[in-house]
């Protein structure tokens, strides 16, 4: 069996991929980034640099054309700033945070879904996918909670002759958990990229780059990427 592994080239991501290629190996893990338009474009360039650090094929896929009309703060076009707030306040004073694109997990699982399908004559696979509880608390991504994963995963297997099945190793677990694991399994989470602004530092002040900190922090371990701030 293959394993395809959605990769954004952050922390939650990777640690999937270390999972998924300790468990089938690497000939058979190939990982997929998704290339919408983001102004974080930097993720593709560490999605790809992550699956060259472990020997695996790597394919991204555009779906620029679907989000271009979107003016989410992370695109590239967007007239909007990434807020320097953690999720917990911004959902404070807003139902939908800023980051959030619109049905992206839904869109990035039938899109891989289909690819898998065609690169894999039609057997059966596995995708994973680092949906976990600090995106899915009080629904600041509700494409990343529970109930939608549950769900959009039976529409695709239905949609697939039962052969796609999506694996959610973290999605009753916080980053910090993600990330011992991932420390477990020495998962290169010094070519990460988790930061929500473009640039070749991360900013250490939205969202992302706080829940990434806090996450070390409580392991104790040391982040190895550089910060702006």
């Amino acid at each position: 069996m293959k394993a395809l592994v959605l990769s954004s080239g952050g922390i939650d991501s990777t640690t999937c991929l270390a999972l998924a290629i300790k468990k089938y190996g690497v000939n058979n893990v190939i990982s997929v980034s998704v290339d919408y338009g983001q102004k974080h474009n930097k993720e593709l360039i560490c999605a790809e640099e992550i699956a060259k650090f472990y020997g695996i094929k790597h394919i991204t896929l555009n779906l620029k054309e679907i989000f271009k009309y979107s003016n989410n703060a992370l695109m590239q076009n967007s007239t909007k700033e990434i807020p320097k707030d953690s999720y917990a306040e911004q959902l404070k004073e807003t139902e939908i945070v800023d980051t959030y694109v619109p049905f992206r997990n839904g869109l990035f699982l039938s899109a891989i879904s289909s690819l898998a399908l065609a690169i894999n004559n039609n057997e059966k696979a596995e995708i994973y996918i680092g949906v976990h509880l600090d995106d899915a608390a009080g629904r600041a991504y509700a494409d990343c909670t529970k109930e939608f994963i549950e769900t959009i995963s039976k529409a695709i297997s239905l949609g697939t002759y039962e052969k796609i099945k999506i694996i959610t190793p973290f999605v009753y677990s916080n980053k910090a958990e993600i990330v011992r694991v991932g420390l477990n399994l020495k998962a290169p989470y010094h070519l990460t990229w988790s930061c929500y602004q473009g640039g070749e530092r991360q900013c250490g002040e939205c969202a992302t780059c706080i829940d990434r900190k806090e996450a070390f922090k409580k392991n104790e371990a040391i982040d190895p990427v550089a910060y702006k701030r």
